[in-house]
């Protein structure tokens, strides 16, 4: 299942755009392999903080038996690994060092561990009811996946880092082969079995996926953690940016509601907060709402719930509007209670 989708970045820059398209590309295969799956959680473009520091994940996976992080390089030339780990890329037949992809992503992992070790008394269990469970024995890797039109040196790269290394169109098999999913799902009799792989019941995992959804920073959350607002007038309109509080009872309503909250808008009344008494109206600037309790206009055009870029419209289709993001080419319903 797709939890999350790249956000797309406006840029007028070569390097960003060519970093951008190869995530893009890496969470399409993601899609195609695992968007009906029912043990694997993609979750594409995850920004999080914890003890002070920030990760930015390209690519989370997150599966039965535990987790694995990928990191996108774009990269156009030749890329070679020595004996040191030491990273080098060739472009225009120039060679230059560059920084290891690997060890980007073995520190977010590290900052992602301790995120959810933190937190196992709300994700995990307590087992027979009284001893609390925790992440030991899951497992936890890190690949890059790189430009299918790279050429990678494989010959000198040392073992360890080569078997590390996919180019984006293999990413899924790579994935399969990492994770070794279960025909079938496991059941309570395998925790006493010495032999089989500490695995997460459909509870943790739907606990765990919601975690990272509401852990995630979007840009617009990093303006202003509990209110995204829109430059349109001088007395800027202001919106609630919620993520949706969903009992871990089904992976598939978590799947089901983050779908919902990137294709409905709850718009609010920008004096009172209200949601309850609008109606929607157009006027010389555009379409907005009238409360009928404090009398204000807010207007309905807004960032996009699903990537925060302002290039949106609202658009209207007999009683229905819709928000139409250029970036994203995300369609959001208005929803008025």
């Amino acid at each position: 299942m797709i939890f999350k989708d790249k956000t797309l970045i406006k840029t007028n820059s070569a390097k960003l755009k060519a970093g951008q398209k190869q995530e893009l590309d890496v969470a399409f295969y993601l899609r195609r392999a695992f968007k009906d799956h029912s043990q694997v959680f993609v979750f594409n473009d995850m920004k999080f903080e914890h003890n002070g520091e920030t990760a930015q994940i390209d690519h989370l996976i997150v599966y039965i038996y535990g987790f694995i992080l990928i990191e996108s390089k774009s990269i156009t030339g030749e890329v070679a690994i020595n004996q040191h780990q030491e990273w080098s890329r060739s472009y225009r037949g120039q060679w230059q060092g560059m920084p290891s992809p690997i060890k980007q992503v073995e520190l977010q992992l590290a900052l992602l561990k301790s995120l959810v070790r933190d937190n196992a008394s709300q994700l995990l269990p307590k087992m027979f009811g009284k001893l609390q469970q925790n992440f030991g024995g899951r497992e936890w890797h890190s690949i890059c996946a790189i430009s299918s039109n790279a050429i990678i040196n494989r010959e000198n790269t040392p073992k360890t880092l080569e078997e590390r290394l996919v180019k984006s169109e293999f990413i899924a098999d790579k994935l399969l082969d990492i994770m070794k999913l279960p025909t079938s799902r496991p059941n309570a009799l395998h925790f006493i079995s010495t032999n089989t792989r500490p695995w997460f019941s459909e509870e943790s995992l739907a606990r765990i996926c919601q975690f990272l959804l509401e852990q995630n920073i979007t840009p617009a959350t990093q303006l202003k953690p509990d209110l995204v607002t829109s430059s349109l007038n001088e007395e800027s309109p202001v919106y609630l940016n919620k993520t949706a509080t969903i009992a871990p009872t089904s992976i598939a309503s978590v799947a089901k509601d983050q779908a919902c909250a990137i294709n409905e808008v709850n718009l609010l009344c920008k004096h009172c907060s209200s949601k309850t008494t609008l109606k929607a109206r157009s006027g010389r600037y555009g379409y907005f709402v009238t409360c009928e309790e404090c009398k204000t206009n807010t207007p309905m055009k807004m960032p996009c719930p699903r990537c925060t870029s302002t290039n949106t419209k609202v658009s209207k289709r007999k009683e229905s509007y819709s928000l139409i993001c250029g970036d994203c080419e995300n369609t959001a319903l208005f929803k008025f209670d």
